[in-house]
């Protein structure tokens, strides 16, 4: 277990099963919990510090969102991303993503586009430093900030949900696919403060193709 993951957990004012939840989650996307990997009731009770009935409430909800599996006689097991899921999760990125682009590009503050440049600049350094897990991180962080910026509440609303695997299947590519998605952001951030909302959309979506076929190539490898 990677000391980064939530250690004992009931001090905050949630239900310990989605406190559980919360911190299994974020094990899983992180890679400390990798795919195929069994987690039985009795380690993850013991890796956050809370009886076994919290476990079992958050793994049935994990199982519902995919991102664990409960086998006959071997009990939970992480999930892996199949290819149908990953066309699932960039059918909707596609539709979602260059909307927002392009409402982001025709309504963008300069203060915005320091926020995203400053993730730009986070990501880059976190890329030299072979940071995977920060950068996943801050893949998410970017897209989800050109969603609010796009203004639309409905978009932003929407990919909630969505970006906890948008992270977990990025955190698979990150090795070879940080250093091309780096570059590919810097073009769209660049196209969304020009305000040309046409070229921000284009841009979006030539970076989801490249993003669907790395994804692609890691679920068949």
């Amino acid at each position: 277990m990677d000391t980064d993951l939530p250690g004992k957990i009931g001090a905050q004012h949630l239900p310990l099963r989605d406190q559980v939840l919360d911190a299994l989650r974020k094990g899983i996307i992180s890679g400390d919990y990798p795919p195929g990997e069994r987690l039985t009731e009795d380690r993850l009770a013991e890796d956050f510090g809370v009886s076994r009935n919290p476990v079992r409430e958050a793994l049935r909800v994990a199982e519902a969102e995919g991102f664990v599996v409960i086998l006959p006689r071997r009990g939970a097991v992480v999930a892996s991303p199949s290819s149908a899921t990953i066309d699932d999760i960039f059918a909707v990125r596609e539709r979602l993503e260059p909307l927002a682009a392009r409402l982001a590009a025709q309504r963008a503050t300069p203060g915005d586009v320091t926020t995203l440049r400053a993730l730009l600049g986070q990501a880059l350094l976190a890329t030299e430093q072979q940071d995977l897990r920060r950068v996943a991180e801050l893949n998410s962080a970017l897209h989800l900030q050109i969603l609010e910026i796009s203004g639309n509440p409905w978009l932003a609303s929407i990919a909630k949900a969505l970006y906890l695997h948008v992270q977990w299947v990025f955190q698979m590519t990150a090795k070879e696919r940080a250093p091309h998605s780096a570059h590919e952001h810097i073009k769209l951030v660049d196209a969304i403060e020009s305000g040309d909302g046409e070229l921000a959309e284009s841009v979006a979506l030539a970076h989801l193709g490249a993003a669907s076929m790395a994804a692609h190539e890691t679920t068949e490898s």
